[in-house]
């Protein structure tokens, strides 16, 4: 599940009129530049990293929307992730705009409804719970999601976006908004050879009186992966997300939690690869964690997870710790400290780092710099 900050400044491209007729219309061009040195330590095993995107990622993208008359407005976003160490794209090199493509109607008593590859309705419940924006860098909760481990290889995982997708969402009515959002089967190169079958995804949120809560239900019908490790492809299984998430803002403190639970439904087939590999696991993410503006100008993070392989007795225990500095209205500075301790076989650390063997210990440390545009 993933994305980040979204405080960015835009800059205005464009905003025409064609006749005395023509509807409003305007386009943004906006961004993050976001680089950090990473120590890690695998296990006694240390390296000293460059890395790209530790507190946001590194992205731009163009957004723009046209007044159509009558409260209609549409809208689109196309928003690519990229490597500012090493200037490549970021993920899948094969997506121009792997982060977000889509376009859509929106209108204020009505809701919205959009097309393309988009966010999904779980990663916007479970967003506002995590102290580090669920970041593909250094967000620990993303490092247990994105984690491969043998034990839950056939077991999907939410990638928080979903192509060839339909998404509908109400306005916010006493605080509550509801996403509904279906996407259809996809077959993907990278990061591994993979078809995924059609996707339901369903969330609901409340805010008020300094009160978050969300819930979220995921069904991922059943698709392959293959994986260049294993002597043959594996099953992906149809796969059940049940997500809750919880915040409360005491003055400056903001109080975060959330638990997801994905399950297997139905067996592997008898005799299959899959089954004698045993990849098929029920499996648990904990998170509590706080957010606190102890400044104006600095924010502390605070994260305590928990995942848990069901039946397997792997499970990783972690914690991190991280302060942002801002400098500028736009430029930020940052540290962050965390570490992961795998049981049995579980291989989590943070993306990027290969873990092949279990019960391996991580600690990592980080410091970086963010400019918004």
């Amino acid at each position: 599940m993933r994305v980040r900050r979204h405080g960015w400044c835009g800059i205005a491209l464009a905003v025409a009129a064609s006749g005395a007729a023509a509807a409003e219309s305007g386009v943004t061009l906006y961004g993050v530049a976001d680089t950090y040195m990473q120590y890690l330590s695998n296990d006694g095993k240390n390296t000293v990293a460059l890395k790209s995107g530790g507190s946001t990622s590194s992205l731009f993208g163009l957004k723009g929307t046209e007044d159509l008359g009558g409260g209609l407005i549409a809208q689109f976003n196309v928003e690519t992730g990229f490597n500012l160490n090493n200037g490549g794209l970021y993920a899948d090199t094969s997506k121009l705009f792997f982060r977000q493509a889509w376009v859509g109607l929106k209108h204020e008593k009505y809701g919205s409804l959009s097309f393309g590859r988009q966010y999904d309705s779980s990663f916007r419940v479970v967003y506002p719970t995590d102290p580090f924006k669920v970041n593909e860098g250094l967000s620990p909760f993303a490092s247990y999601v994105l984690a491969v481990d043998r034990n839950t290889l056939s077991t999907q995982y939410d990638s928080a976006r979903l192509s060839n997708s339909v998404l509908y969402q109400t306005p916010r009515i006493g605080g509550v908004q509801l996403y509904t959002m279906y996407g259809f089967s996809e077959t993907v190169t990278q990061p591994v050879p993979s078809t995924f079958g059609n996707t339901l995804n369903l969330g609901v949120n409340f805010t008020g009186g300094g009160l978050y809560a969300g819930l979220a239900y995921v069904y991922q019908h059943s698709g392959t992966a293959r994986y260049a490790s294993l002597p043959a492809s594996i099953d992906l299984m149809n796969t059940e997300h049940f997500v809750a998430a919880l915040a409360y803002r005491i003055g400056p403190v903001n109080l975060q939690a959330n638990y997801s639970y994905n399950r297997p439904k139905g067996e592997p087939a008898p005799g299959s690869f899959t089954a004698r590999l045993g990849s098929a696991h029920s499996m648990s993410i904990a998170e509590v964690g706080a957010t606190i503006q102890a400044t104006s100008i600095d924010e502390i993070q605070l994260a305590a997870l928990y995942r848990n392989v069901r039946g397997a007795h792997d499970n990783t225990p972690g914690f991190q710790i991280g302060i942002d500095h801002w400098i500028s209205k736009r430029t930020s500075l940052y540290a962050r400290a965390g570490y992961f301790k795998n049981n049995g076989t579980a291989t989590v650390s943070w993306p990027g780092v290969s873990v092949t063997e279990g019960g391996t210990k991580q600690a990592m440390g980080a410091v970086g710099m963010t400019h918004r545009f």
